[in-house]
């Protein structure tokens, strides 16, 4: 009989399946593992514009994307895998002519 408050460690990984089967942006492959974030950003502004089952804005669902990958990932991204990254949301929003944070 299993203790109560304990929990398996789930080994499907469902934020990868996301990543990798969503239809709502269609991901050049391996996009996230590029040093360069204006490359990130300019791939996600192409993939976000071209889409046509995305929900919200193509800002919007670009970022979304990014964060979601970034907040999945998270653990497991080094300070110099998730730096270009970071810094992918600026170039981002100066892409759509949003306010630099």
């Amino acid at each position: 009989m299993p203790v109560k408050g304990k929990h398996r460690r789930n080994t499907h990984r469902w934020s990868a399946k996301v990543t990798a089967t969503s239809d709502a942006l269609d991901l050049k492959e391996n996009i996230f593992k590029s040093k360069d974030p204006e490359k990130i950003a300019e791939s996600l502004k192409q993939s976000a514009e071209e889409s046509h089952k995305r929900k919200a804005s193509p800002f919007q669902s670009a970022m979304s994307m990014l964060n979601f990958y970034i907040n999945r990932a998270g653990k497991n991204l080094t300070k110099t895998q998730k730096k270009p990254l970071e810094q992918a949301k600026n170039k981002l929003r100066k892409l759509y002519g949003r306010p630099v944070k």
